[in-house]
């Protein structure tokens, strides 16, 4: 049975890509590498309640060698797929050390690994072996109203500790292509947003307090756009490259959906006056409120998704009208699991995060 490595895999975007495998590929073994820090979730990975079949998980850190070498010489995956890395902005300007550390070292240190054990591999393996490379479209910098989208060939211009990080991490995967031979591909994701979310970020964050009765904090004027990708969507990019990319190639992958965070406020809000409506009749539009801008905030992302539209095929299935009614919809089913993540440090990081605007 083939085996992929994923790490990161009890994240958001990692444990909805194993949920996507397993609903695609009966014959294949997952192994989870997540070293469950605030973000990383065991619950994400079950299906109705129970753990899921020909998925291992394993607790640890990309940055510890020897972890590494045990775990590729025990279950010899023939793809791997790293997810992992620190994520959030907000959190980077305030450790930014910690980002370095799983995003810099961390990849430089999953690379080096996968180096030794690809080059004992047998001719056939080698040919079919690929290291996959999950990265953002954040380390192209930020666009103005009038710029054309990202592309793939767009210079690096990162502009916070996460992004620059990223970008790092980037660097060296195509280093080990062109140095070493390693068969990598990279893809740089827009905004994701679906299941498993953890609330700390926009989308999630908005209906979580919207449903608590708090305030919906929006960033400055709210103007800031983004490109907004369903989660699901993203997964089956990843697969689609993994099947037929081309090895030393790196492909933007968006939803082709520019919007506004207000606008992705308001639409929330919408949703569930439509779908949980407040005892009292009144709007969750009546709960947003504006705070302090962060510190070196970009002001537009935007990615151009062609190449891999052209060259493997791939269109994201959902609109953002369909993929934010299906999120939604998923919060409001699975009030126990947002229940569960939101432990005292979290409430402790977002009260300290958003204070109200100066």
């Amino acid at each position: 049975m083939e085996c992929i490595l994923v790490t990161g895999g009890a994240g958001f975007i990692g444990s909805n890509f194993v949920h996507e495998v397993r609903a695609r590929q009966d014959d294949v073994h997952i192994v989870v590498l997540d070293k469950l820090t605030y973000a990383g979730n065991l619950e994400n990975l079950t299906f109705n309640g129970s753990r899921m079949e020909r998925v291992s998980f394993v607790e640890g850190d990309i940055a510890d060698a020897e972890l590494l070498r045990r775990l590729f010489l025990k279950f010899k995956p023939s793809r791997i797929v790293n997810f992992a890395a620190e994520s959030h902005v907000d959190r980077s300007i305030h450790d930014p050390f910690a980002f370095v550390h799983t995003n810099v070292v961390g990849t430089c240190v999953l690379l080096h690994q996968s180096l030794k054990y690809w080059e004992e591999l047998s001719f056939e393996q080698k040919d079919s072996f690929r290291f996959l490379h999950v990265s953002t479209d954040e380390v192209y910098g930020s666009l103005s109203l009038s710029d054309p989208p990202f592309t793939e060939t767009t210079p690096f211009q990162p502009n916070s500790p996460y992004s620059a990080s990223k970008a790092a991490s980037d660097h060296l995967v195509r280093a080990w292509f062109h140095t070493y031979g390693l068969p990598v591909l990279t893809t740089n994701c827009s905004n994701n947003y679906g299941p498993y979310h953890f609330p700390e970020k926009l989308i999630p964050l908005m209906i979580v307090n919207a449903l608590a009765g708090k305030p919906l904090p929006i960033y400055g004027d709210g103007q800031q756009i983004r490109d907004w990708l369903y989660v699901e969507d993203h997964c089956r990019a990843i697969l689609r490259v993994l099947e037929a990319g081309k090895c030393g190639e790196t492909y933007n992958i968006g939803g082709w959906n520019e919007k506004t965070n207000l606008e992705i406020v308001h639409t929330i809000c919408e949703l569930l006056d439509e779908m949980r409506p407040r005892a009292d009749g009144i709007s969750y539009k009546s709960q947003i409120t504006h705070v302090k801008d962060r510190p070196g905030h970009d002001r537009r992302y935007a990615i151009d998704a062609r190449k891999i539209e052209r060259e493997l095929g791939w269109r994201p299935q959902e609109t953002f009208e369909t993929g934010i009614r299906k999120t939604v919809r998923w919060y409001l089913d699975n009030p126990g699991w947002v229940e569960r993540v939101q432990n005292g440090s979290y409430r402790e990081w977002i009260n300290k995060q958003y204070s109200p605007a100066a």
